[in-house]
């Protein structure tokens, strides 16, 4: 007898457990049907979430730089010696910086904003890849992912900007309203990265391709904007139609917008003719900018949850 109660007991729990699960009321998990309603439930679900958000930035900081000796001292080290050596090479070879005055805080004004914008796009596509591992296993709302990836890259970039903002003080400090083109900047690279970084990261689940197609946009961006070589080259070589065209790039858009609040060496450089100038509508096209990227968040938010039904399977 004894025995049989041993044997009977895993049956008896399983039968007491599934009628404890009857008598629950069905609850539908994952986003809301329909545009708006699947809007505000990624919303409310990525507010419920923000504990989770937080742990993810801070796991995927202590991942990046984890066993190395310098730890975080990295996240300087990388921009410092790209801007060291781009000002040598571009510079002092190529002789830039004799037309450009303060030729350092030119480039580092746009390699600071640039190196958001690229680590926002690269990290993001893969951030659903990822973490194959903890979307196989619980529910979550998929969107803290490269959410997640946004808040880390923010992290890197506020390291830098303080090196921008301790060299700005010895050279000389900005004043005035040209202040309003840097956070300007920044929600330009955040709203353009955030949406872009929302499709990138669905569609490279089904196509991993995606993420060697970005490495390459992201090499053609970063030249097609100004950030080693003045505007003014471009508006001089370029007929009209296409100056447009370079001008409707956000990324061109935020690292002008960095270079005209932090280049204060770019107004007499102007005055003169000699060197960059700055669209003289530079900051109206900026908010339209922001605007469409909002847009841009929207449409991406609404393409990542079509894909994300089946990433359980796809992974």
């Amino acid at each position: 007898m004894p025995s049989d109660r041993v044997l009977d007991s895993p049956a008896r729990r399983r039968a007491a457990r599934t009628a404890s699960l009857a008598v629950l009321p069905l609850e539908t998990v994952g986003p809301d049907p329909g545009f708006v309603g699947g809007l505000r439930s990624a919303v409310r679900g990525v507010v419920e979430y923000r504990e989770m958000l937080g742990l993810l930035v801070r796991r995927e900081l202590k991942a990046r730089y984890k066993d190395s000796s310098l730890g975080f001292l990295w996240s300087l080290l990388r921009p410092l010696t790209t801007l060291i050596v781009y000002y040598v090479a571009i510079g002092k070879f190529l002789q830039a910086e004799r037309n450009t005055p303060e030729f350092a805080i030119y480039l580092f004004s746009g390699l600071t904003i640039w190196m958001l914008f690229q680590e926002i796009i690269a990290s993001g596509t893969g951030s659903i890849l990822g973490n194959a591992g903890l979307i196989k296993k619980v529910y979550l709302p998929r969107e803290v992912f490269p959410l997640a990836a946004v808040g880390s890259s923010l992290f890197n970039f506020v390291t830098q900007l303080a090196i921008l903002l301790a060299a700005v003080v010895l050279t000389g400090f900005p004043t005035g309203e040209r202040w309003l083109y840097a956070p300007m900047s920044l929600l330009i690279v955040l709203t353009w990265g955030l949406g872009l970084s929302l499709m990138l990261s669905a569609l490279n689940v089904y196509l991993r391709d995606v993420q060697y197609l970005v490495e390459i946009v992201l090499m053609t961006l970063f030249w097609a904007s100004p950030v080693v070589y003045p505007w003014k080259f471009v508006a001089d070589a370029l007929p009209g139609w296409a100056e447009q065209i370079y001008l409707a790039n956000p990324v061109t858009a935020a690292v002008l917008g960095m270079q005209k609040t932090f280049w204060l060496a770019g107004d007499t450089a102007g005055e003169n003719g000699s060197m960059a100038l700055f669209p003289a509508d530079h900051l109206t096209r900026m908010g339209i900018m922001v605007l469409v990227g909002l847009v841009l968040i929207v449409v991406g938010q609404r393409v990542f949850a079509r894909l994300q039904a089946d990433f359980a399977q796809e992974l």
